[in-house]
């Protein structure tokens, strides 16, 4: 409902009216009067007031209250807004001479190129390099690299990284040189937002107590943010027909989900199957996306960093693209053109080397592959 609110030279004017219409004669209100004290002294009481009853209004309602407020009255429903989200990625260690093995620890830290950002080294049992009784990743002699897995040691967006710039190892390891990253960090996300927090608890109600494909998809989406999945009816993940089945392909937004990630993901959508239903839960298949442009730019300006804009733009817009989600053509060239307003043609745009849509199956996610700006 709509509050009539007065302000202050209002309830001053209403109450001199008020006070004249009913006095016998006339009554002074120039300043200094002490009539007009005691108004503007009530006009001040009453907008006092005014201001507690609308901070009273405001957070008893979960559509108007935020931050610690709203945090407050969804506690109610032991429903609490969801954290801030580690970046996560992959860095590849590099060395000049490969004579003798070498160990990258668990828990190793790199940082970004203007040390801002720190990330260590975390586990990844699929990787053939990781020794559990070493605790780490063993490169062996011959070997001149090593892909490992990192996570950001601050959660939230300011831990995602574009390519190229976590080149800084902290402290050393021996027979390691250097450090980068040859894909972008883009999973990030800060603490859940007030708007976000609201959208969650109307789809939580809806989903109480059915096991339906809301509930399962309000399962998921609980798990952290910046979750994407898709959820297949009477399929297998081959595509096979399987009655009371479903197929459950589910993304952190790294397009590389941990198989943690992914356990987490099954005890949750557990918890809230119908009975007697299967399913079966996984990460998404990646489609590359190998992108090539030629630019021409304004005289003005450096042609490289232009091209280093319109790289990162690219990155960063097929970097976000969800479970199933087509990557149009023409969509990059017009990523290119607002990368910058110093590119004046895009042209020789190829896509995967030819000039067609990608598209991506309920199970696959388009992540980038060779970017080719010049």
């Amino acid at each position: 409902m709509d509050l009539n609110i007065k302000d202050f030279s209002t309830l001053v004017r209403d109450q001199v009216t008020a006070i004249q219409a009913r006095a016998a004669g006339m009554v002074d209100f120039s300043i200094g009067a002490l009539t007009r004290a005691i108004v503007e002294s009530n006009s001040s009481v009453v907008q006092w007031i005014q201001q507690l009853i609308v901070n009273l209004l405001a957070t008893t309602r979960a559509a108007t209250s935020s931050g610690a407020d709203l945090d407050s009255w969804m506690a109610d429903f032991s429903f609490y807004r969801l954290s801030a989200v580690q970046a996560t990625g992959l860095v590849t260690f590099s060395r000049f001479t490969a004579t003798n093995s070498a160990l990258i620890l668990i828990g190793s830290v790199v940082a970004s190129s203007d040390g801002s950002q720190q990330y260590s080294v975390t586990i990844d049992t699929t990787n053939t390099l990781y020794n559990p009784s070493l605790n780490g990743y063993l490169v062996p002699s011959g070997t001149s690299s090593a892909t490992v897995p990192v996570t950001a040691n601050t959660a939230g967006s300011a831990g995602n990284a574009q390519v190229g710039t976590i080149t800084v190892i902290v402290g050393s390891i021996s027979g390691i040189d250097t450090v980068n990253n040859s894909g972008a960090f883009v999973n990030g996300v800060d603490e859940e937002l007030d708007d976000a927090f609201r959208s969650r608890f109307v789809l939580w109600i809806a989903s109480l107590s059915k096991s339906t494909k809301a509930a399962i998809g309000s399962a998921i989406m609980s798990l952290q943010q910046g979750v994407s999945y898709t959820l297949t009816e009477n399929k297998d993940i081959n595509g096979a027909t399987v009655a009371g089945y479903f197929t459950a392909v589910i993304d952190d937004g790294s397009g590389n989900p941990s198989s943690t990630f992914l356990s987490s993901a099954a005890n949750a959508i557990e918890a809230v199957r119908p009975f007697t239903v299967t399913y079966g839960v996984f990460g998404p298949q990646i489609v590359t996306a190998n992108v090539s442009m030629t630019l021409t730019v304004d005289a003005s300006v450096s042609k490289p960093t232009v091209i280093s804009l319109v790289t990162a733009a690219l990155q960063t817009y097929i970097s976000g693209l969800k479970l199933g989600q087509l990557l149009p053509f023409t969509q990059i060239a017009a990523v290119a053109y607002g990368a910058s307003p110093y590119v004046q043609n895009v042209s020789s745009v190829t896509l995967n080397s030819g000039t067609s849509d990608l598209s991506a199956t309920s199970r696959q996610v388009i992540r980038a592959g060779t970017i080719n700006v010049s």
